[in-house]
C-alpha cells in the first residue's frame, strides 16, 4: 500500500470494529485512524490503548483523510450513515463495513450512487459480548473474512483490501452479495433463530422451581450461548435479511417436522440416520476457524478433591503464559470427580494446555 492507503476511518467502534482497529494497529503500526462512534467511552478507552489517534463526536471532513473507511455500526446504522459518510469522504475514498447482510447497504450504495467506492465486508468472527472493551486483535484470526466488492470498484483496491484482511490474519472470501446472504442466513442467522426460540422453549416449559434451569449444563449452554448477543443487532439482521431466514425456516420445520415423526414412529434405523449424518458432516468441518457462531476451545480436567488444586492447575498454565479465556466448574457430576472446564483463546493453546496438564498428572479431555 501507499502511504496514503494506511488510513482508516470507522463509523461505530463495538466489538467487531474495534477488533478490526486493533488488528490493523497490531500489522500496521503507523497507520492512522480516525473514530467515530456514539459512545464517547469506547473512543476514549481506543485512545488510551493506543489504537486510535483521532476520535470525534460525529461524521465530519476529519474523516476526508481516510482512504479506508470502515462502517461498523448495525446493518440499519450502517445504511443510514452512508449519505453522512459520503459528505466527508474523500474522491478516492473506499467504503466497507462488517454488516451480517449484504443486500440492504448494497441497495443503499446503489441509491447514493456510490457504487465505485464500496466493497462489502464481513468478517465471520464474533463472541456473545459487545462493546469495544472486549474486542481483541486476534477475534479475527483465521476467520473467513466476506468481500463482496461492487462491479465498479477497481481491481486493485479490491485486491489491495484483500491483503489488508491476510495483514489482520483473516482469510479474504469474496462471493456476490446474494450467495453472501444466503450462505450467512444458513450458518449464522437462523441458528440464532433456533437457539433464541431453544431457550425461550425452556423458559415457556419450565415448572416453577426452575429446575430445566438448575440443571441445565453444558450441552445446552454451549448451543445456546449464542442467544446471550445483542438483541437491537439480531433484530435488525432478522429484518434485513428476512426472505433468506424464511426461505430457509421453512426448511428446517419441513426436516424438523420429519424427525418428529420418526421419533413418534419409533423408527430406529432413521433415528440413527439423523443423528449419525450429521455427526459425520459435523466432524468434517474446520473447528479451528472462527465463524459467527464462535468456536470453543475447552478441555475438561478431573480435578481430586483436596486444597490447592485449582491454584496450581492455574499456575502451571500461567507459567507457560497460557491465558485462560474463561474457568469453571463443572456442577452437575458427569464423572465421578469434579471436572473443571477450562476455555482457550485458540486450538492451539488448547492442545498445549491439555499436554502440558497431562503431563503433570492431570486427566484431560476435551
Amino acid at each position: 500500500m501507499s502511504a496514503p492507503e494506511y488510513t482508516f476511518g470507522f463509523i461505530g467502534l463495538g466489538l467487531i470494529g474495534g477488533s478490526i482497529a486493533k488488528a490493523i494497529r497490531k500489522a500496521h503500526p503507523d497507520a492512522r485512524i480516525t473514530a467515530y462512534n456514539p459512545s464517547r467511552a469506547s473512543l476514549d478507552e481506543a485512545v488510551a490503548d493506543g489504537v486510535v489517534n483521532t476520535s470525534v463526536s460525529s461524521i465530519d471532513d476529519s474523516f476526508r483523510s481516510c482512504h479506508w473507511i470502515f462502517l461498523c455500526a448495525p446493518v440499519g446504522s450502517n445504511t443510514d450513515n452512508l449519505p453522512l459518510v459520503a459528505a466527508h469522504m474523500a474522491q478516492d475514498a473506499i467504503l466497507t463495513d462488517i454488516g451480517s447482510v449484504k443486500s440492504s447497504i448494497h441497495d443503499a450504495v446503489v441509491r447514493e450512487g456510490l457504487g465505485a467506492h464500496f466493497i462489502g465486508g464481513h468478517p465471520m468472527a464474533g463472541s456473545e459480548r459487545t462493546k469495544y472493551r472486549n474486542s481483541r486483535a486476534d477475534l479475527l484470526e483465521n476467520a473467513y473474512y466476506i468481500l463482496a466488492p461492487e462491479p465498479e470498484v477497481p481491481d486493485y483496491e479490491v485486491s489491495a483490501l484483500r491483503q489488508l484482511v491476510r495483514d489482520m490474519r483473516a482469510i479474504p472470501l469474496v462471493l456476490s452479495t446474494e450467495l453472501h446472504d444466503y450462505a450467512t442466513g444458513a450458518v449464522s442467522h437462523v441458528p440464532h433463530v433456533i437457539s433464541a426460540t431453544l431457550v425461550n422453549l425452556v423458559r415457556e416449559c419450565d415448572s416453577k422451581d426452575e429446575i430445566m434451569k438448575t440443571i441445565a449444563a453444558g450441552g445446552f449452554r454451549d448451543i445456546t450461548r449464542i442467544s446471550s448477543s445483542s438483541p437491537v443487532m439480531w433484530q435488525q439482521i432478522c429484518l434485513a435479511n428476512r426472505g433468506n431466514i424464511v426461505r430457509l425456516l421453512d426448511h428446517y420445520l419441513a426436516d424438523l417436522a420429519h424427525n418428529r415423526n420418526i421419533i413418534a414412529e419409533g423408527d430406529e434405523d432413521a433415528i440413527y440416520q439423523l443423528f449419525d449424518s450429521a455427526r459425520r458432516y459435523r466432524d468434517s468441518m474446520n473447528s479451528e476457524q472462527s465463524g459467527p457462531i464462535l468456536p470453543s476451545f475447552a478441555i475438561h480436567i478431573d480435578i481430586p478433591d483436596r486444597p490447592g488444586v485449582i491454584a496450581e492447575i492455574v499456575d502451571l498454565l500461567a507459567k507457560e503464559d497460557i491465558n485462560i479465556k474463561n474457568i469453571g466448574i463443572v456442577h452437575n457430576r458427569e464423572y465421578a470427580s469434579g471436572v473443571m472446564r477450562l476455555e482457550l483463546n485458540t486450538a492451539k493453546r488448547m492442545r498445549e494446555a491439555a499436554e502440558l496438564l497431562s503431563a503433570h498428572g492431570f486427566d484431560v479431555r476435551e
